[in-house]
C-alpha cells in the first residue's frame, strides 16, 4: 500500500469509512436491465459530446434556453462528475445533483423526489447527476447509478419535446458512452473546434457510433457543433471529412466570452445572438442521425499543416542500447566471471 493511500484509508478509518469496503461494493456493482417497456412519448433524447472545457455547457445553457423560449419543453441533464452544465442557466448557482442527494435520502431512509433535484428557469427544466469526489469513486459507475435513479423517478413517462444530455467526450470509460451503447438516446451531437485536441475527442466519438452501429445499435452522429470558431477551418474540414454536418459555429467573440464568464444568457431568441442559436435549434431538430466514418490518426494530423502539429516527424525506433549501459546488456551466459582469479 502505499503511502498517501495509506494516508487516506487511516482518515477515513478514522470517519469510520471503511473505504476498501466501499470500492469493493462498487466494483460488484451491476447496473439494472435496459429498459424495455412502452414508450408513452415522442421524446428526442440527444447526447452532446466533446473535450473538457471545448463549451458544452454554455452552449447548451443557450440552446436549452433558446429551445424553450420558442415553445418546445426541455429537459437539460449534466452528466459530467464536475457538475457544472447547469451553472449558467442557474446565474452561476450549482444546484443539488442527483447522487448527493440520493445518499443523504437514503441514510435517513427516505425517498428521493423530483422537486429535490430538478429545478427550472423560464421553461427549462434542469438537474445535474453528480458523481463521485476525487480517488473515492468511479465516474463511469456514477452515471449508470444516476441513470437508474432517474428511471426509478419516472424518465420513460416524462412529458418533454427535447432531453439534453451533456457528456465528456475524452472520457472512455463505459458509463459515459451510455446513451451510444445503450441506445438511450436517438442522435449524437459532438461539439469542438479548431484544434486537434477537441477534434481529437470528436473522432472518438464517432468511433464509438461506428462500433456500435456494428453491434446492431441504432445511434447516430447528427451533426457538429463548432465553438470558439476563429475562422481557420479545421474544425468544418474535419466534420466534412468524417461525414458529418456543422449544425452552426459559435464565433470567438470577447462580448460571448464576457457574458458566458459573468453568467448571462445570451441565447434569448430577443437578444444580439439569439437568432444563432434559433438556427442551432432548428439544424439539430431536423438534422438526422448519420453513421461517420472516423479518422485514423495521420487523417486527423493532416487536417492541420505539418508545422502546427510536427505531422511530417518521423519515428525513430529505440534500440536496448539506448536504455542503458551496453556493457550490461551483452552477458553470453548467467555465470558469474572473477576477473582476478
Amino acid at each position: 500500500m502505499t503511502e498517501g493511500l495509506q494516508r487516506e484509508v487511516e482518515r477515513d478509518e478514522g470517519d469510520g469509512v471503511d473505504i476498501f469496503k466501499i470500492l469493493q461494493d462498487e466494483a460488484s456493482y451491476e447496473p439494472d436491465p435496459v429498459h424495455t417497456g412502452p414508450i408513452t412519448k415522442e421524446t428526442e433524447v440527444i447526447a452532446i459530446y466533446g473535450k473538457g472545457g471545448i463549451g458544452k455547457s454554455f452552449s447548451l445553457a443557450n440552446l436549452s434556453y433558446n429551445l424553450a423560449r420558442n415553445g418546445k419543453k426541455v429537459l437539460l441533464i449534466g452528466c459530467d462528475p464536475k457538475s457544472d452544465t447547469t451553472s449558467l442557466l442557474f446565474g452561476g448557482r450549482s444546484c443539488p445533483t442527483i447522487l448527493e442527494v440520493s445518499a443523504a435520502k437514503k441514510a435517513a431512509g427516505e425517498d428521493v423526489s423530483i422537486s429535490d433535484v430538478c429545478f427550472k428557469r423560464d421553461g427549462v427544466f434542469a438537474m445535474e447527476l453528480g458523481g463521485p469526489e476525487v480517488g473515492r469513486g468511479c465516474g463511469g459507475r456514477g452515471i449508470i447509478h444516476g441513470f437508474e435513479l432517474l428511471e426509478k423517478l419516472g424518465f420513460h413517462e416524462w412529458d418533454f419535446d427535447y432531453v439534453l444530455l451533456d457528456f465528456l467526450g475524452d472520457v472512455v470509460c463505459g458509463g459515459f458512452g451510455l446513451p451510444i451503447a445503450r441506445d438511450m438516446c436517438q442522435k449524437v451531437i459532438v461539439v469542438g473546434s479548431n484544434d486537434l485536441q477537441s477534434l481529437y475527442v470528436a473522432n472518438n466519438v464517432c468511433s464509438a457510433v461506428e462500433y456500435f452501429r456494428k453491434l446492431g445499435g441504432n445511434v447516430g452522429v447528427a451533426g457538429m457543433l463548432v465553438n470558439k470558431d476563429d475562422g481557420t477551418g479545421e474544425a468544418a474540414a474535419f466534420a466534412k471529412a468524417v461525414g458529418i454536418p456543422v449544425l452552426s459555429a459559435i464565433p470567438q467573440d470577447e462580448d460571448i466570452r464576457r457574458k458566458s464568464a459573468s453568467y448571462q444568457i445570451v441565447g434569448d431568441p430577443s437578444t444580439k445572438w439569439g437568432p444563432m442559436f434559433t438556427e442551432l435549434a432548428e439544424n439539430m431538430m431536423s438534422a438526422p442521425p448519420r453513421q461517420p466514418t472516423p479518422l485514423d490518426q495521420d487523417g486527423l494530423l493532416g487536417l492541420f499543416s505539418s508545422e502546427e502539429t510536427g505531422a511530417d516527424w518521423v519515428l525513430e525506433p529505440a534500440s536496448p542500447a539506448d536504455m542503458c549501459d551496453p556493457s550490461l546488456i551483452e552477458k553470453v551466459s548467467l555465470e558469474v566471471v572473477y576477473d582476478n582469479v
